[in-house]
């Protein structure tokens, strides 16, 4: 085995954790890809030799790549980032996806996604490294060009954005039933049995790919989400049951071809968010395993 393989392998024991940053800095499967990608080029061209702690070098190359990322995208966005649907990580509804549950380690559901996203790139760099995946904010403060005073008050703030995300039922048996009971409303089409499962102030993202790439539309409010939930009635009738960012979700499959994944946020038994992604392009990209 010759230098490069060694450090091949070296690599590939820190890619799940690089994903699992990479993911939550961008919600993007894609992107948080290409950053890994990206880490592994950079230490390619180093001499690793002169690095004494790889594990913490990699960290920090990728959290500065998506710092990067986050910072280009922000100027690109003209939608409000609070309306935009994170890239789902779908998995059985029994689970049985190691590498997949790997990076959803700790669980980070879609509505804590669309917070994250809402932050500054600097809070949500901050937030990630030392919240999810404790980093020393001595370690992070050159990352963002602050001091690890600065660095902490910067999660700190975004510690407190993320107080109104919403806390999710975790239960996955109460979980499953009220997605059922909100699947069997919508292939019956009974508008008050939609209501009935959602909350008074339930949010619907959606991104159709009818809109510029990365846009969604945003509703809010139980009658005007059901009114819309009807609308997408046709898919019910090709759903599956899956886990979508580790909670119960759907996924609608007809002739092999993946046409939506739903990802539902559940508090007190109700769904106060419903995240929808119908974007043909950004489906593409997801890796599915059967669910059947």
């Amino acid at each position: 085995m010759n230098e490069n393989d060694v450090l091949a392998q070296q690599f590939e024991a820190h890619r799940t954790r690089l994903r699992a940053v990479a993911y939550r800095m961008l919600g993007s499967i894609g992107e948080a890809e290409d950053a890994v990608q990206e880490s592994w080029l950079r230490l390619s061209r180093t001499d690793a030799d002169t690095v004494e702690n790889l594990g913490g070098w990699l960290t920090t190359v990728v959290a500065r790549v998506c710092l990067n990322m986050l910072q280009s995208r922000r100027t690109r966005r003209e939608d409000p980032l609070d309306a935009a649907v994170p890239d789902p990580i779908v998995t059985r509804a029994d689970g049985g996806d190691p590498e997949q549950e790997a990076v959803l380690a700790d669980s980070v559901g879609l509505a804590l996604l669309v917070v994250l996203g809402t932050l500054a790139p600097a809070e949500r760099l901050a937030f990630v490294l030392h919240d999810m995946f404790a980093v020393p904010f001595e370690d992070i403060a050159p990352i963002v060009e602050r001091t690890p005073a600065a660095a902490r008050q910067l999660a700190s703030r975004a510690r407190r954005r993320l107080q109104g995300a919403p806390v999710p039922d975790t239960d996955p048996v109460r979980q499953r039933a009220v997605v059922d009971a909100f699947l069997a409303a919508a292939r019956s089409g009974d508008f008050d049995a939609l209501v009935a499962v959602l909350d008074p102030d339930v949010v619907l993202r959606a991104d159709t790919g009818a809109l510029p790439a990365g846009a969604s539309t945003m509703v809010r409010g139980s009658e005007t989400v059901a009114g819309r939930v009807l609308g997408f009635a046709r898919l019910a009738r090709f759903a599956h049951p899956a886990l979508v960012n580790g909670a119960a979700g759907v996924v609608a499959i007809a002739d092999g071809q993946l046409l939506s994944v739903m990802g539902v946020t559940i508090r007190r038994g109700k769904i106060v968010e419903i995240d929808i992604l119908a974007d043909r392009e950004r489906l593409a990209g997801l890796v599915v395993e059967n669910l059947d």
